[in-house]
């Protein structure tokens, strides 16, 4: 479809005056993206994407990504105008109390937005990886017969993103990996929010991405016929590079006292509105649209309508001839998991002592099997977190289907990236690295909570037991930071069996992220507790690993590794000692309160919790009465048994609290 310059012109200038009035009247809000890009708006909503404002999550979309999501209102004008389900009373409610306008995108919260983006370079990251999974999804389902997946992933950054190391991340790893389906447009204002750009950067982007492997194109953002042509050039081409479109644009364009200027980043222009308003040819009527722009989306819908129709046809005649995959397709959307996991995984010989990431390798093989969308990528530690999936194949420019990602030594981008995947929806996203390393990914990591996406974190020497590398890789206080991230399942399982429990529970759930802590150092099987018992105990974060008899009088709690030295206090502190297992406190929380209270009841005040990390976040459990042995200091070099040692982690410690109590 050629542009109606004259429509979209107005179209451009009605989205600005949408921003205008959202900002100024919430008095907060960020005005210059929305209004320096609005002819790219009219572009890409106008005639560019492929989209279906009646079926937002249509898997064969093009996705837009807006990954300078301060700049929300920008999306929401467009997403208002071209016939999403987010009416005027929406941007009207922008950046108010349960509103679907919140001040920066969320997923799910507002039909047509992709992506939870605000965290600048976290959206590049996405972007990266809703376009990696996209390619996978048309390697698995595509025949020669039936195209069902051919989609672009556009993604909308500035200064700040690229300025971001997550991003920088993220395009080496797009490059590298040949995703053509990906275009980043760069909103090249000049401007960042305490200055001119000139004052942080005086780099030539443009060339590093060259270097990255993108193909560049640049063009004046206002150019309406510029964008389109550049946009039609980069989704034409599948030359195995990504797209990178420098598009140079006045920031806060529509306001002449601030355009151009670091004050027109914020909302320091809204109190120019009225004159604003005036000089972008507005009536003096507020959230204005006109009718003649509500037709032009409305006859634009129905040729994506159409366009959609025709995709149909072919989707249904790829699901007749192709009915295995069209069932495997159905479940990956579903997330649907087998019922049977734990059949699926054989139990360990009773003299085992081995590594937890050990003991993780071998459950992730049968239920790779038995999740065939599970992929498993590593930030260049497969051999060291040994979570690659045998038989899986790596994903390579050439070979799209491959289940092992090699994400390099980028572990923010890799953890950026799963939640791109999560967002596309098809495939289950893991990933691995050391657990001190979480703190590099900690923001795409607290995003993919606050998304509740179903990622699954496989991360290795969980403790000061990784000995000879020294406290730069002991994560002495990393589990219980992890910890306090809501809604993401922190597991720390203390022998083979128990996690095997963890891996299900991880499987299992479809409603948020889960964080495996797994040992460097072999652990005891723990075989004088049922193997059922551990297994599913995991699932529900809390079980008593050992009953007392008679009268219950003193409560010895613990995880992971030092599980074993709880136990065997308990044989020496006498029949009316308990011991409780708690691998995962976020999944014990959720449990009912009458379990809580038969595994920790609260008449028994008498409790010490025992764990290689920082004490305090265990007080919950013990109460001002027990007692919490733990580390108070960052970790030593040296054997990781003597490290164990010289800080107290061992059984006669524990003896040694309860007797004091």
């Amino acid at each position: 479809m050629s542009l109606n310059l004259e429509v979209l012109s107005r179209a451009a200038n009605e989205a600005r005056g949408l921003a205008i009035d959202a900002v100024h009247a919430s008095q907060s809000g960020h005005l210059g993206l929305p209004l320096g890009c609005a002819e790219m708006g009219a572009v890409l909503y106008g005639n560019a994407l492929k989209y279906n404002p009646d079926e937002p999550r249509w898997m064969n979309r093009d996705y837009l990504i807006l990954s300078a999501g301060h700049g929300s209102m920008f999306l929401y004008a467009w997403l208002h105008m071209s016939g999403f389900d987010l009416p005027m009373s929406e941007l009207k409610n922008f950046r108010q109390l349960h509103s679907k306008t919140p001040g920066h995108p969320e997923f799910f919260e507002t039909p047509g937005v992709e992506c939870t983006t605000g965290p600048l370079g976290q959206g590049v990251g996405n972007a990266v990886g809703v376009a990696m999974a996209a390619k996978m999804a048309a390697a698995h389902f595509n025949t020669d017969a039936h195209k069902i997946f051919d989609q672009h992933i556009i993604c909308l950054a500035g200064d700040g993103c690229l300025q971001e190391g997550v991003s920088a991340e993220a395009s080496a790893f797009a490059g590298h990996f040949g995703l053509d389906n990906l275009i980043l447009i760069y909103d090249s204002n000049a401007v960042t929010l305490d200055a001119m750009a000139k004052a942080t950067q005086s780099e030539d982007t443009a060339m590093r991405f060259r270097a990255y492997g993108f193909d560049v194109q640049e063009i004046q953002g206002e150019d309406m016929q510029a964008f389109l042509d550049a946009l039609n050039t980069a989704k034409a081409s599948d030359n195995g590079k990504p797209k990178f479109i420098v598009a140079h644009t006045l920031i806060g364009k529509g306001i002449p006292e601030v355009a151009g200027t670091s004050k027109a980043h914020g909302e320091g222009g809204a109190k120019y509105a009225d004159e604003a308003r005036k000089g972008l040819g507005l009536p003096n009527e507020h959230y204005y649209v006109s009718q003649e722009t509500y037709d032009y989306f409305a006859g634009h819908k129905k040729e994506l309508l159409a366009d959609y129709d025709k995709w149909e046809k072919t989707y249904e005649a790829w699901r007749k001839e192709n009915g295995e995959k069209a069932k495997l397709l159905d479940d990956a959307i579903d997330k649907k998991v087998p019922d049977d996991l734990f059949e699926k995984i054989a139990q360990f010989p009773n003299d085992t002592k081995i590594a937890t990431r050990k003991a993780g390798s071998e459950v992730l093989q049968p239920l790779a099997q038995a999740m065939p969308f599970l992929i498993s990528g590593s930030a260049d530690l497969h051999g060291s977190t040994l979570n690659y999936i045998k038989d899986g194949g790596d994903f390579t420019r050439d070979n799209s289907s491959g289940r092992n990602i090699h994400f390099g030594i980028r572990e923010h981008g890799m953890c950026a990236i799963m939640n791109g995947v999560a967002y596309h929806g098809i495939f289950r996203a893991s990933g691995a690295t050391f657990l001190v390393f979480a703190d590099y990914c900690r923001a795409s990591i607290r995003l993919a909570a606050l998304a509740k996406l179903p990622n699954i974190y496989i991360f290795t020497h969980d403790s000061i037991a990784v000995g000879e590398d020294g406290p730069t890789h002991e994560p002495v206080e990393t589990v219980a930071s992890l910890r306090v991230i809501k809604q993401l399942d922190v597991i720390r399982p203390a022998d083979p069996e128990e996690t095997a429990g963890a891996f299900v529970a991880a499987a299992e759930r479809n409603d948020g992220p889960t964080l495996l802590a797994l040992t460097r150092q072999g652990v005891p099987l723990l075989s004088e507790i049922d193997v059922k018992v551990r297994r599913e105990g995991v699932l529900k974060g809390g079980y008593i690993a050992k009953k007392e008899k008679g009268k219950l009088e003193l409560i010895l709690l613990s995880c992971g590794s030092e599980l074993q030295h709880a136990l065997a206090a308990a044989k020496e502190l006498g029949e009316g000692t308990r011991v409780v297992s708690m691998p995962c406190f976020e999944r014990f929380e959720r449990q009912k309160e009458s379990y809580r209270e038969e595994v920790l009841p609260n008449e028994c005040r008498k409790r010490v919790a025992i764990e290689a990390g920082v004490p305090e976040i265990w007080s919950q459990y013990v109460g001002l009465d027990g007692k919490i042995i733990g580390l108070h200091r960052f970790g030593l070099s040296a054997p990781g048994d003597k490290v164990m040692k010289e800080f107290g982690i061992d059984a006669q410690h524990v003896i040694d609290a309860a007797k004091s109590l």
